[in-house]
């Protein structure tokens, strides 16, 4: 696995690379944690596939300006990041909140993604709020692998609770209901089937809202599916691909 150093804005953003056959993969993180997450589904969907993970500015290995980055700023960068890179026409993976970045940037730089995959989108309207959000993540808590509490910390610690916090509230302010219906491209949702962040009902509405989207639901796996059950989401990603490439091959 490569570590590459690439200036998105201001800022000079880590990402790990695994090589392989295309559309590249880039793997967006989720709110107050970094690449870190997705890590065993490099591992396993890098063997074939080209798969990127970054830290967005602020998160992980990659620095940040002092004040916390809102949502469309972060969505910026990522564009910014991709052209550093050289990266077109790409597959974006978010997880959680890595969800809502990914889906800004797809609607306002559409000529840069062929699509997506929404893993455990957030947020809920029916639980949009610090408190219900909460509740729904301790509950959620006991269907994830026991190792994630310390990634987690590590995590936070790297970005400085004013910044975690920071990015909780852009979370819980996006509205991505209304960005959905606004993806031109095709786009695969993926629930835990255990996620308690994530109800099936939200789940099936992110994917009506979506103009060509379809639902995949992953077994004995909760919110962060990417670090619980790498091998289940490679296949179900791996198939996607193959559409896309079907899709942009016309």
């Amino acid at each position: 696995m490569r570590r590459i150093v690439a200036t998105a804005g201001d800022w000079p953003v880590v990402a790990w690379w695994r090589t392989g056959r295309g559309p590249s993969v880039v793997c967006v993180h989720g709110a107050g944690v970094s690449s870190r997450e997705f890590r065993p589904f490099l591992d396993v969907f890098g063997r074939r596939h080209d798969v990127w993970a970054l830290d967005l500015p602020g998160f992980g290995a990659s620095t940040g300006p002092a004040h916390p980055l809102g949502l469309r700023a972060l969505a910026d960068a990522l564009a910014g990041w991709l052209s550093a890179v050289g990266l077109e026409h790409v597959v974006l993976l978010g997880g959680s909140f890595g969800c809502q970045v990914a889906v800004d940037t797809a609607v306002r730089h559409p000529g840069r993604v062929a699509g997506l995959v929404l893993v455990g989108p957030t947020v809920d309207p029916a639980a949009r709020g610090f408190t219900r959000q909460l509740l729904r993540w301790l509950r959620n808590s006991p269907h994830e692998r026991a190792s994630m509490a310390a990634l987690n910390l590590a995590d936070y610690r790297d970005a400085g609770l004013r910044r975690v916090f920071s990015t909780f509230g852009e979370a819980l302010r996006d509205r991505i209901e209304d960005k959905l219906p606004h993806v031109v491209m095709p786009a695969l949702v993926v629930r835990g089937a255990d996620d308690r962040l994530v109800p099936q009902e939200w789940a099936e509405e992110v994917t009506r809202l979506l103009p060509a989207g379809r639902l995949a639901v992953v077994p004995d796996a909760g919110h962060m599916v990417p670090y619980r059950r790498p091998d289940e989401l490679s296949g179900v990603v791996g198939e996607f691909l193959a559409e896309v490439r079907g899709r942009t091959a016309r």
